[in-house]
């Protein structure tokens, strides 16, 4: 059992504030923890006192949008080169000249950019769910390496990422039904995978289909994943976007254009730092034991290690102690 405190602090700037959680000696090999929407900092709380025992300095701050982070109020706020200064600033703020960066889902968004933009930050990156190549160069990332077999293009054009059109076509609708009830979006989204679903269409295919997230009807009431989040989790979450709302989170996915752009001005896409991907096996829109989703990543990363965990997109909350072990065993070698 893990027993490293954490303390919570804020880092002020003259263009963005962030907030973090810290644990760990100072003088230990940072350690950068990096969150995915809809969660907060506290999402990497099973890693966070573990990695701190093991003598890492961690730091995980909420991303620009969430918990005590500022928000804004235009989608070109949510590109990926400001989140990638904001988590910039936050380094150089707290003396980190380079770190361990850890990602998930948007997050790896976001530690793909530092790594590809700022290769002098890093000392190595491990990646969750979403691969290298795909996510933070917008549509040309995604479109490619749809499974067709699967998604037919005449019916679903974006395939399992049709979500993301819906946004943005229909964001105002898409936020709105999100800022209804915080809580029971969270509730609804917080499960673990199941292995029943391979091969299957995902239900983030269905949302244009389908009118909305709901099918135009209300949030479904189901029990609480005790799995993957615990009553006072789920009640952080829900407090934090019903106080800053969903413009923010879902706001990310209307930069397709704008990360494409940034990701283009990068020198070279070739990743030459010690790289760790995890593939979820039960995440079926971050799809990439069955497609070729993963690829990109394994032409451009030159020291690439892959692992799979038995698990649905909420990895690190669904399979910790997993979670964990990859790690430990990854780290063990790099540094």
């Amino acid at each position: 059992m893990s027993t490293a405190p954490w303390t919570a602090a804020r880092v002020t700037t003259g263009r963005h504030e962030t907030a973090y959680l810290s644990a760990g000696p100072t003088d230990g090999t940072p350690i950068v923890l990096v969150h995915v929407c809809p969660e907060l900092s506290s999402s990497w709380r099973h890693q966070i006192p573990h990695l701190a025992d093991q003598g890492f300095r961690v730091i995980a701050p909420d991303l620009r949008g969430y918990g005590g982070s500022s928000t804004y109020d235009t989608h070109a706020a949510y590109a990926q080169e400001a989140v990638v200064a904001d988590m910039l600033e936050l380094a150089d703020a707290l003396n980190l000249e380079r770190a361990v960066w850890v990602g998930h889902d948007w997050g790896c968004a976001t530690v793909w950019s530092i790594a590809r933009h700022h290769p002098e930050r890093v000392l190595a990156i491990a990646n969750f769910c979403v691969p290298y190549l795909t996510l933070e160069v917008g549509w040309p990332g995604l479109l490619p390496y749809i499974d067709r077999d699967l998604y037919p293009e005449a019916e679903y054009p974006a395939g399992q990422w049709e979500y993301q059109r819906y946004y943005e076509e229909h964001f105002a609708e898409a936020t709105a039904a999100f800022d209804e009830d915080p809580r029971a979006v969270c509730n609804l989204l917080f499960r673990k995978g199941n292995p029943d679903g391979r091969g299957q269409v995902a239900a983030t295919a269905m949302t244009r289909k389908s009118g909305g997230w709901f099918g135009g009807g209300p949030i479904p009431d189901l029990p609480r994943d005790a799995d993957v989040i615990s009553e006072a989790d789920l009640d952080r979450y829900a407090e934090a976007l019903a106080r800053n709302s969903f413009f923010g989170p879902d706001s990310y996915y209307m930069n397709h254009e704008r990360n494409a752009a940034y990701a283009a001005r990068a020198p070279d896409a070739c990743l030459r730092m010690p790289v760790l991907f995890v593939h979820a096996a039960y995440d079926y829109t971050c799809e990439t034991i069955d497609s070729a989703l993963a690829e990109p990543m394994r032409a451009h990363c030159e020291h690439l290690t892959e692992e799979t965990i038995p698990s649905g997109h909420w990895i690190a909350q669904e399979q910790p102690d997993a979670v964990n072990d990859v790690l430990d065993r990854w780290l063990q070698t790099v540094l």
